[in-house]
């Protein structure tokens, strides 16, 4: 395994923890600010649109620039944010420290993406973007659990400040191990925002925002459904999440190399995966056995799209994949926001604590079909996709050295 790829999987676990251990945070922070909680939420809704407008924003703005020092730069940025996290002494000054870590996430995700590619043969692409993944699925089962129990014990601002210093071995890391071979600047903006004349594209891109947001609608009020639904007390949930958090770290790794093997076809199979587990979830909710069975699975196959989806959006960005891979990063983000809004409108209805779920699974109905209609046109090289009687790896190959 590359040693860059190490660094740049480091990188993603502080930037997966900077995004969701806050969760685990709020009641201390929204006491220590005098706020409501619904207003500390803001501190996640706020990070998340900051991601999305991030992700194409920054990603555009350094196009031209070559990739490893852009990716040191995201660092600076990701290390100031939490810094500012930790010495806010206001609810402002605060929300800036997470827009700034924020702004980094999805220029960070993207680029990296591309570089993981370039570090490794062609077959062994989507593993190689699911190892630096695997650095946001360790912020689950092993950061968040434990930044949670770090903040409660010894306030929250030691968490920002742990996180801070993950930040800068990062960068060191990054420094010293990625090589500047493959890392090279875009051709640039035009020839990126052309990689957008895709329908495959923009095909892949509503994929990932209807598969990903049928998991967290069904995520987002988690802690709901298995303390009112399943009958697990509240202390439970942390570790509960652990389960889950292990179920996308499998997902992951068994999800790149899936995609490495037969793209369209894993992707396909996933997604219809995830329909069946959620839809078992919702039924079985009230099982305790079962929700554990249903946690682990939900986070495996959930997360088992993300290097396909990834990988599948380089591939067909061509020659310029580096501003749409941002952009796909942008569109998990909007899943998210998706997914929780439309949760959230089933709870209020009236619907029960399961209903979320039964929302993710129709959702997650969608991305399959929108899955299997790009599936379709990629056979036929129809929806505006490249010549797809290209060999795939040329294709990477050409991607990943653009």
């Amino acid at each position: 395994m590359p040693a860059g790829l190490i660094a740049l999987a480091l990188g993603g676990f502080g930037i997966g923890l900077t995004e969701f251990v806050i969760m685990g945070l709020l009641p201390e922070v929204a006491a220590d600010f005098r706020v409501t909680e619904a207003s500390a939420g803001w501190f996640i809704s706020g990070y998340a649109l900051s991601v999305t407008v991030g992700a194409l924003l920054v990603t555009a703005a350094v196009t031209r620039l070559p990739r490893k020092p852009v990716l040191i730069g995201l660092l600076v940025l990701f290390i100031a944010g939490n810094f500012l996290s930790a010495i806010a002494d206001s609810y402002a000054a605060m929300m800036i420290g997470r827009i700034i870590a924020a702004l980094c996430h999805g220029a960070f995700f993207g680029i990296g993406s591309v570089v993981a590619a370039s570090l490794v043969p062609a077959h062994k692409k989507a593993g190689a973007i699911a190892i630096m993944f695997t650095g946001l699925t360790a912020a689950n089962v092993l950061g968040v659990p434990f930044g949670t129990l770090l903040g409660q014990n010894f306030g929250w601002r030691s968490t920002f400040w742990a996180i801070t210093g993950i930040g800068v071995v990062a960068l060191i890391g990054i420094a010293l191990m990625v090589p500047k071979a493959g890392t090279e600047p875009a051709k640039g903006l035009r020839s990126e925002l052309g990689a957008f004349k895709s329908g495959q594209v923009w095909l892949s891109i509503l994929v990932t925002i209807l598969g990903f947001g049928g998991m967290f609608g069904a995520f987002t009020y988690i802690a709901f459904t298995l303390t009112e639904v399943s009958g697990f007390e509240s202390g439970a949930v942390p570790w509960l999440l652990v389960l889950f958090g292990g179920g996308l770290f499998v997902g992951n790794f068994l999800g790149g190399k899936a995609a490495d093997k037969a793209l369209d076809k894993s992707l396909v199979v996933i997604l219809a995966g995830l329909v069946v587990v959620l839809v078992f979830f919702a039924l079985t909710a009230s099982n305790s056995i079962a929700t554990l069975v249903s946690l682990a699975l939900m986070g495996g196959f959930g997360f088992a799209t993300v290097p396909g989806l990834q990988m599948r959006v380089m591939h067909f960005a061509s020659t310029a994949p580096t501003l749409a891979s941002g952009g796909n990063i942008g569109a998990f983000n909007l899943g998210n926001a998706l997914g929780a809004w439309l949760g959230g409108v089933t709870i209020t209805a009236g619907l029960g604590y399961t209903s979320p779920i039964w929302a993710g699974a129709a959702i997650t109905v969608a991305a399959l079909l929108v899955m299997l209609a790009a599936a379709a046109a990629a056979k036929r090289g129809g929806a505006g996709s490249p010549a797809v009687a290209h060999d795939v790896e040329r294709e990477l190959r050409e991607a990943t050295v653009a």
